[in-house]
């Protein structure tokens, strides 16, 4: 059976840091806003995040309230600019295979844990809206990875066969549930490459 649809995870696959460097977005926090990632987590992520992610709430909702508190003299639209433009290093050699992959008829979706601010960033401000079919993200949907219903809900909404979808992920957690209800799957590492992608689609295909 085919592979006919890649579903590609963003942070950690696709994603990969900061773009001058690839260490973690928050890694100057306190140095640029005198906000430690410690108090980040105990005062937003901690909280917050668990509703944020899967859409029950809005990450707008939470933000600004949270900042007023561990960090009042950072603005919300100040923060969010600061961090999805610090977590934002593309790898360019992945979404060249990928485009190469698009145009032999194998189809790419972003499949990715996302609230919906930074799902639309990525897709229009980092343009890959141009270079993907779509986005399958966990606000969207309600439910994230590695909840089997995550997976269950994109392939019905793509239509194909589990043992024709190919699931790239960082997590092995992700990797797992995925094969759980049948994808095919490869988990990304710091030693992936697009070359490893393309000789598992072949053997796969063979």
């Amino acid at each position: 059976m085919a592979i006919k649809v890649l579903m590609v995870d963003v942070d950690g696959v696709l994603i990969d840091g900061r773009p001058e460097d690839g260490r973690h977005w928050q890694t100057s926090s306190e140095k640029d806003f005198a906000l430690t990632a410690a108090q980040l987590h105990e005062g937003f992520f901690a909280p917050h995040w668990e509703d944020i992610i899967v859409g029950r709430l809005g990450l707008m909702e939470r933000l600004p309230a949270a900042l007023a508190l561990i960090a009042p003299h950072v603005s919300p639209s100040e923060f969010l600019s600061y961090w999805f433009d610090k977590n934002s290093r593309l790898s360019i050699s992945l979404l060249h295979e990928l485009a190469l992959l698009r145009s032999e008829g194998i189809q790419v979706y972003l499949a990715t844990n996302q609230e919906h601010l930074r799902a639309s960033y990525l897709m229009a401000q980092l343009g890959l809206a141009e270079r993907v079919d779509g986005i399958f993200y966990s606000a969207m949907l309600r439910t994230k990875k590695p909840e089997a219903d995550f997976f269950t809900k994109v392939q019905a909404a793509v239509g194909f066969k589990c043992e024709e979808i190919l699931s790239i992920d960082d997590s092995q957690q992700n990797v797992v549930a995925a094969q759980e209800v049948g994808w095919q799957t490869m988990r990304w590492t710091t030693d992936s490459s697009p070359a490893i992608l393309r000789s598992l689609i072949a053997n796969l295909n063979y």
